[in-house]
């Protein structure tokens, strides 16, 4: 399952294990009320999807090929989510528990520095793009590059 959505991400969908499966690792990004020291109100999140979804399929492949896993899923959330709200969501199952602990960070790790998806944070008094890959080394389509 890889997936962007703009539909609440469905945790339970993602917690299906196999007969040789010894763990299950999962990790959920929600939407936070503070960054900053700014009181957020609620955060925005686009994708290049038809770039996107193939870096996320590869990066759950080349995931599969440095740890012994059964299986990778990645759903992230786009649109307007409100505080507390699950924004991102990775499954990593495997017959063990230190690699599907290593293979879960190694997936969110790469996917916030790779994928395109951008986060807008508001707040009070404002609103700014805060993330992406590389930080602003790949700007959202009607962005001009970051220097």
């Amino acid at each position: 399952m890889i997936l962007l959505t703009r539909a609440p991400i469905d945790l339970s969908a993602l917690q299906t294990v196999s007969p040789a499966d010894g763990a299950l690792c999962v990790f959920v990004g929600v939407v936070r009320d503070e960054n900053a020291g700014r009181r957020v109100t609620h955060l925005e999140y686009e994708a290049y999807a038809e770039m996107a979804l193939p870096l996320m399929e590869e990066l759950a492949a080349d995931t599969k090929r440095r740890w012994p896993v059964s299986d990778v899923r990645i759903v992230h959330r786009l649109g307007r989510l409100g505080i507390g709200e699950p924004s991102v969501a990775i499954a990593v199952t495997s017959p063990h528990r230190a690699e599907a602990f290593a293979a879960c960070r190694h997936v969110i790790d790469t996917l916030k520095k790779t994928v395109p998806i951008w986060k807008k944070e508001f707040f009070e008094g404002g609103e700014a793009w805060i993330e992406g890959p590389g930080h602003g080394s790949l700007a959202r389509p009607d962005q001009p590059p970051s220097e």
